[in-house]
């Protein structure tokens, strides 16, 4: 599966928002599975959308037919777009599905690592932070996704209340961290919060 990351910045909330309705025709797309997104809680005007898609040539073969034309009426409603491809490597709370209609909360951690120790990152993930993820109050799934052209990973999870997230707390971050070695495995870490807009889920 492939995970698509798009990151923008709105200028045009009213336009922005009548060109995301436009996307609604994907489920006509072979191999599309879902999409949904929202608004950055961390930076004013800043919208993240992941996409998710059967495999690379099923997207590749969107984005040679469909894409330009359903985007084009969004075309001026934003700037600084940035585009980011994974593929999935296993998920974060067992059953992981491309759904966001139950989830209001979305959080996104953006993740380089020193080549020689991706691997370990990745074991690490598994071992010690997925459980931790998984047993957190709220935490309805998530996934974990690899970069094809960069020793980066994805990991993005899904929460039904932002109370509940807020269990997951900085003091108990910061013990999984030692155990799972996070500061020589990474090289640099960048993540967001993110409130779902229903209205853009697909």
């Amino acid at each position: 599966m492939l995970v698509k990351w798009t990151r923008c910045t709105v200028i045009d909330r009213s336009g922005f928002h009548r060109g995301q309705q436009e996307w609604a025709v994907l489920p006509r797309e072979p191999g599309f599975r879902g999409q949904g997104g929202g608004w950055s809680r961390r930076e004013p005007g800043l919208v993240h959308m992941f996409t998710f898609w059967e495999s690379r040539s099923s997207y590749d073969s969107f984005m040679v037919d469909a894409h330009d034309r359903i985007a084009a009426g969004q075309r001026d409603s934003y700037r600084d777009p940035e585009v980011r491809l994974f593929e999935y490597r296993f998920d974060v709370k067992m059953g992981f599905e491309p759904r966001f209609t139950d989830a209001d909360l979305l959080r996104v951690a953006y993740c380089t690592v020193h080549e020689d120790r991706a691997e370990h990152f990745a074991l690490m993930q598994e071992r010690v932070w997925n459980p931790a993820m998984a047993g957190s109050p709220g935490m309805l799934r998530g996934v974990f996704a690899e970069a094809a052209d960069e020793h980066a990973f994805l990991v993005l999870s899904m929460w039904n209340s932002s109370a509940e997230r807020a269990k997951y707390r900085a003091d108990r971050v910061e013990r999984l961290g030692v155990r799972a070695q996070t500061g020589d495995d990474i090289a640099s870490l960048t993540g967001d919060v993110i409130d779902v807009e229903p209205s853009w889920t697909v």
